[in-house]
């Protein structure tokens, strides 16, 4: 049985912790008290469960979607054109306003609403599902009404999309896709 490689590192902290990153570099955190056959023993114990995190995390890196700079360039020129007809289209169903729209490349957002309502949006959205790519525009109006993810805001998008529960968990599937 091959033994796992981890990285160990020592601090304040009262318990153990294992990371898996997703590069598959296991980590320990552990008390600055315990040895190092209690670490060993510890990932021995737990080694079924690394093994598993490594194999989806291999399988999640397989599977996203390589984007070149092709698929870029048409992508934002469809998003510039796509997205402000959908705003346009929910912004009239909501009663609501807005400033300028701004097409970007976010790491880590699909879209996001200023206070003086102008709105962003990921272009990569184009690249999913138009229900997905709808569900952050509604989102995102319903921010002109609602600044926050208050009970009131979520009433706000489920009046549009009753379903928007289903729409944002696609949305998340698909984005860890997309690299």
């Amino acid at each position: 049985m091959e033994q796992i490689t981890y990285e160990w590192i020592r601090s304040r902290r009262r318990t153990i912790a294992i990371q898996v990153k997703a590069d598959g570099q296991v980590i320990v955190r552990s008390p600055y008290s315990i040895s190092k056959n209690q670490i060993d023993q510890f990932v021995k114990e737990k080694r079924a469960w690394i093994l598993r995190q490594q194999e989806e995390l291999q399988n999640a890196r397989e599977k996203k979607t390589v984007i070149t700079e092709e698929m870029r360039r048409q992508g934002v020129r469809k998003a510039l054109e796509h997205i402000p007809e959908r705003v346009a289209y929910y912004a009239s169903i909501m009663g609501v306003s807005y400033g300028r729209i701004t097409i970007r490349e976010q790491k880590t957002r699909w879209g996001s609403c200023s206070d003086k309502g102008n709105l962003n949006f990921n272009w990569k959205l184009v690249l999913m599902p138009e229900e997905v790519l709808d569900y952050v525009v509604v989102h995102e109006l319903a921010h002109r009404k609602e600044m926050n993810h208050s009970k009131e805001f979520w009433k706000i998008v489920e009046k549009v999309f009753p379903d928007y529960k289903e729409r944002r968990k696609t949305l998340t599937e698909m984005g860890k896709q997309l690299s």
